[in-house]
């Protein structure tokens, strides 16, 4: 059964979320949390930064990326920058919190460089490095992170980090892996838009071609979805 809640609206979601971010933050010693590209977290960002700004004890929360382009992190599309605009800018978060993907590296430098944060910084269990809170988009086409139907192979990569390349501009990017995804404690998927109502209904119901979309092979997500998205 899938576990899912449809709200009204993008915004009416991102409130929900923000709350949720504050209320983990009150019960643990450290918040390590894997964020999301996307207009989704765009305002989820804008939420906490606006009404969590003085509640969220910012020393508490370790920000990461689920995935990354290759680019720098001064370019208008780095995951890193919206991220800094939206919320780093607007908070008290420590600098050594914050573990970024250093685009501006070649990709395979780049790839090497975040397995090597992710084993430093995150807790292991079984040897995995463990995430509280995973953040997770979900494209038209069904791809997550940066894990793409046509490289879909990469899900099952040994590494945690994964070098990928988008499938029609060819621009290289560094994702996390299915490894490291399916370990987190929490994972949700937000999904907001008509634009993704197609896939999401295959892959929800199990039906049609979902086994070719990287997005339907986490495991037990929590889904958080507009009315648009849920196609109701």
């Amino acid at each position: 059964m899938n576990n899912k809640q449809i709200f009204d609206t993008k915004q009416d979601l991102a409130h929900y979320f923000g709350e949720l971010i504050y209320e983990r933050s009150k019960t643990k010693e450290t918040l390590h949390i894997a964020l999301s590209g996307g207009s989704t977290p765009k305002a989820i960002f804008d939420v906490l930064a606006m009404n969590f700004k003085d509640k969220i004890n910012w020393q508490k929360l370790h920000l990461y990326w689920g995935d990354e382009r290759c680019v720098p992190p001064t370019h208008n599309e780095s995951n890193y920058k919206m991220t800094v605009d939206h919320l780093i800018s607007k908070v008290s978060i420590p600098k050594e919190n914050i573990h970024r993907v250093p685009g501006e590296k070649s990709v395979k430098e780049a790839t090497a460089y975040y397995i090597k944060e992710l084993e430093q910084c995150l807790p292991l269990t079984n040897g995995i490095p463990q995430f509280d809170i995973m953040i997770l988009g979900m494209g038209a086409d069904g791809h997550t992170a940066s894990i793409f139907p046509y490289q879909i192979e990469l899900w099952d990569n040994e590494d945690i980090c994964v070098a990928a390349q988008h499938p029609e501009s060819g621009q290289d990017r560094v994702s996390l892996s299915g490894k490291v995804i399916n370990h987190a404690k929490e994972i949700f998927f937000l999904v907001t838009g008509k634009d993704k109502a197609t896939k999401l209904d295959e892959i929800l119901n199990r039906k049609g071609n979902f086994k070719s979309y990287p997005a339907s092979l986490v495991n037990n997500p929590t889904w958080l979805l507009d009315k648009e998205a849920a196609g109701v």
